[in-house]
């Protein structure tokens, strides 16, 4: 068995051990007299500083300190050199070696009774990275905050507490001034109370349902909810976003908006195009059926009887079966379009023209182009423009049909021209300057256009007629 060491050999291996400690660590270690002279350095500070350990001893620690930051060190000094058994720590800057700032934790010991240290022994880190994660989180809770005071739909946050069993309780934690505003409740009502204690337990259950729907798939959810706070906010759409802590969901933030209004006049959109469309089947049905016969019956006694009665008999009957066709697609499809597709402007101008099948009418296409439309929809409005120009242009009129500009393309006719103060009026419905017309031609043409969010607008053309210019289609470029 070894002898056992002598009491100075143990002593001597525990020194080392410390100084091996020391000098290895990440952390330096500092002793400075009571003016603040550092007289030992570990090496960490070359790794961490950039300096040699002698670099810095005889030194005055004061000076490689940032000038705002020197009385709070000094005081720190103070305090330690006043209280022996007590701690303090102080973060300041300090100089590096390539003059840059780094921000040092320094804790502080008063060891000036000791034998080995005789002095004030400091243990510094760098927490420079972590200086400045807290500067940039304080930006961003400072820009939530703006967020959360300034915008106008409503934010509330709720604090969510897990369960081992994997259940979670729900609290609101904060709302937002706007929706304070917009619900009248505020944040001190409701603060630590769960949705059931605020809003009750049917609707407060339909909350922490869509709660936990967030939860569970862990990333946002939109929804509309029914949630009456007042007679002017009662629907709500909200988006529903999870926040995660080290993986643990601990919170979710709301930005909600009060969309009664437009729910409602949805919801009277719907009843108006439900009576319209009972409206169409009406006409198409129980008017145009006996419409046919009676054209019918006037064409048998046309051929059987010569009267003077006969002709306006069978132009009146025709009007209204214009009539019938014109509020059936006003009624049907003037609002809205189907999926669009690559439209030939060539073969679309061709395909309406034969349609219209004028006697001595002549059509130019000025320019080949393509574009996105819905090309049913479309072709109501260049069989009316056409049919338009041969009635107000005459049978002999020239039209027209080209591409303005890159995302413009015209008809345009060679007749008298619609005069610049009566351009508005002739879209309106009803509105004919001719015998016989149902006056929802260009009405038609006027739906159908905006319906595929576009323009049109009605020029002089470039021999003076009516011009027609429909903009901000999606027409491929040349390139």
């Amino acid at each position: 068995m070894a002898d056992a060491g002598s009491p100075d050999e143990d002593e001597y291996r525990r020194a080392e051990r410390y100084r091996t400690l020391v000098e290895e660590s990440n952390d330096i270690a500092t002793v400075v007299d009571t003016d603040g002279t550092m007289t030992y350095v570990s090496p960490a500070v070359t790794r961490v500083l950039g300096y040699e350990p002698e670099e810095l001893v005889g030194d005055s620690g004061y000076e490689y300190v940032h000038p705002d930051d020197r009385e709070r060190n000094a005081t720190a000094v103070e305090t330690v050199l006043a209280n022996p058994n007590e701690t303090e720590t102080v973060e300041v800057r300090f100089r590096h070696a390539n003059e840059s700032w780094r921000w040092i934790e320094a804790t502080m010991r008063n060891r000036l009774d000791d034998d080995t240290i005789g002095g004030i022994l400091l243990n510094s880190r760098d927490i420079t990275e972590r200086k400045e994660q807290q500067r940039e989180l304080r930006e961003l809770a400072g820009e939530y905050e703006a967020l959360l005071n300034n915008a106008e739909d409503a934010i509330f946050l709720v604090d969510v507490d897990e369960s081992g069993d994997g259940d979670a309780a729900f609290q609101f934690e904060r709302l937002s001034p706007a929706y304070e505003r917009q619900t009248g409740i505020t944040t001190e009502e409701v603060q630590g109370r769960t949705p059931r204690e605020v809003f009750g337990e049917t609707e407060g259950a339909e909350l922490e349902a869509n709660y936990h729907r967030c939860i569970k798939a862990r990333e946002p959810v939109s929804y509309e909810e029914d949630l009456r706070i007042n007679e002017e906010a009662r629907i709500w759409q909200t988006n529903l976003a999870p926040v995660a802590t080290d993986g643990e969901i601990t919170h979710l933030v709301g930005i909600t908006r009060n969309v009664t209004e437009r729910v409602e006049r949805e919801r009277r959109l719907r009843r108006q195009n439900e009576r319209l469309d009972e409206f169409a089947s009406v006409i198409s049905h129980d008017l145009r059926n006996p419409l046919n016969v009676a054209q019918g019956r006037a064409a048998l006694l046309e051929a059987e009887t010569e009267s003077e009665h006969i002709g306006p008999l069978v132009r009146s009957l025709d009007r209204m079966q214009a009539i019938v066709e014109d509020t059936l697609t006003l009624a049907r499809q003037g609002e809205t379009i189907g999926e669009t597709e690559s439209v030939s402007l060539t073969d679309l101008a061709g395909t309406c023209w034969a349609m219209v099948d004028p006697d001595v009418a002549t059509i130019e296409i000025a320019d080949e182009t393509t574009f996105q439309a819905d090309r049913d929809r479309l072709q109501h409005v260049f069989e009316n423009l056409f049919r338009n120009a041969v009635e107000h242009a005459g049978p002999e009129v020239t039209v027209r049909v080209g591409r303005a500009d890159d995302d413009t393309i015209y008809v345009e006719d060679d007749g008298p021209g619609i005069p610049e103060g009566k351009r508005d009026a002739v879209f309106e419905a009803g509105h004919s300057s001719t015998t016989g017309g149902t006056g929802f031609g260009l009405t038609i043409v006027k739906r159908i256009v905006e319906a595929h969010d576009w323009e049109v607008r009605i020029t002089a053309g470039t021999e003076g007629g009516a011009r027609f210019e429909m903009t901000e289609l999606q027409i491929p470029s040349a390139d």
